[in-house]
């Protein structure tokens, strides 16, 4: 799936993707709010979910290889958040969704669990 299928699924708000859209393409999702289980367990390759719109989201997902990064509940990072994702080139989407109803959606979408066993 690439990220322009995505956004449409979880009716996402495009904070920066660039020209990313139809690019980047996740088979996997990891879904955390610690950026410590992001960095133990995810897969790389796979698209973030969380709530944390902080630094370390961004730190993270480059260090663990992500494809991308979905805040839920609405949530936007800072600009300096946003900075460092533009030189990361990690895109960064927005949605309404809390995250069981994101991880729910890109499941029944056929996206498999990004944590490694």
């Amino acid at each position: 799936m690439n990220l322009g299928e995505l956004i449409q699924l979880l009716d996402c708000e495009v904070v920066w993707a660039d020209d990313l859209i139809d690019e980047v393409h996740v088979e996997s999702c990891f879904a955390a709010d610690l950026m410590s289980d992001v960095l133990a367990f995810s897969e790389p390759g796979a698209l973030l979910i969380t709530g944390l719109a902080s630094v370390q989201s961004i730190h993270a997902a480059d260090v663990a290889d992500l494809k991308g990064i979905v805040y839920v509940a609405s949530k936007r990072p800072a600009e300096q958040v946003l900075e460092l994702a533009r030189r990361r080139g990690i895109p960064l989407l927005s949605t309404r969704m809390g995250m069981f109803e994101v991880c729910a959606v890109l499941r029944e979408a056929g996206l498999k669990p990004g944590a490694k066993p």
